[in-house]
């Protein structure tokens, strides 16, 4: 984790590009392609036509434009008052994030299910591990998970939601390769299972407690730029290392 820490000191900013939809989620896609067994890796290179993790991975927001697939659009979040446990608050009758990632696992693990049905739903859950390490993304609802808390980013409108799906992660101006690479070298086999400890419900409770933190980090209308960069990068890099972590431990648990 001092690797993590250090790395948001070392890194240089840059100008904006992509966000945290494709950047950020192929990280996580990288990170779990390096730690999957090798059963794992034959199943999934035959379910994803060669195609790697990170390759698949933006696979859930590249549809949302198809209303056909607007069922889904619920499953990229939760949200519930902060202070409380998910398992103790009162559930979406469209579904969630957590609920989205277990229908996934179920229609996944189903070998009797079509093929086709298995290769979406794999792509999706892939997407949604990535999606649940993102705060804000575990949020609550009465600002729509911060998207309605109104920041300025280096001078440009903004919001705190966005500020973690775009801003941070595209002002370091590095390929998801060169980021996922960094993040993922130099991890003991004993600090990647500590990551990967717990379950979906552990993990988004971890998520939202971030996320209350994340409320406190800044006041409508701030002026955001490189102190938050300094104080902050350290947060994104961890939620990319675990969210690759543990995307691979949910595979690896799913193929076994």
């Amino acid at each position: 984790m001092k690797k993590v820490i250090l790395l948001a000191l070392l890194l240089p900013l840059c100008s904006f590009g992509n966000f945290w939809g494709e950047t950020g989620h192929r990280v996580t896609g990288h990170i779990a392609q390096n730690h999957l067994t090798g059963k794992t890796k034959r199943i999934l290179n035959d379910l994803l036509d060669g195609h790697s993790l990170a390759f698949v991975s933006t696979y859930a927001d590249e549809i949302k434009a198809d209303r056909s697939y607007s069922k889904f659009s619920a499953w990229h979040y939760v949200n519930y008052p902060l202070g409380m446990r998910y398992v103790d608050s009162e559930k979406s009758e469209y579904g969630d994030i957590v609920t989205g990632i277990e229908e996934c696992i179920k229609v996944v693990k189903n070998k009797n299910n079509s093929r086709a049905d298995r290769v979406f739903y794999l792509k999706m859950l892939i997407h949604f591990i990535g999606d649940l390490h993102q705060p804000m993304h575990a949020s609550r609802a009465e600002d729509k998970g911060g998207n309605d808390i109104q920041v300025q980013w280096f001078g440009q409108g903004s919001n705190l939601h966005r500020v973690w799906d775009k801003n941070l992660i595209v002002s370091y101006g590095m390929t998801y390769t060169e980021l996922a690479n960094e993040l993922d070298r130099g991890v003991s086999r004993k600090e990647r299972k500590k990551i990967q400890e717990g379950t979906i419900y552990d993990w988004v409770d971890e998520s939202h407690e971030i996320c209350a933190t994340l409320y406190e980090s800044v006041e409508v209308g701030e002026k955001l730029g490189y102190r938050y960069t300094y104080d902050y990068n350290g947060l994104l890099f961890e939620q990319l290392q675990k969210g690759g972590l543990r995307l691979a431990k949910v595979l690896n648990d799913l193929f076994s």
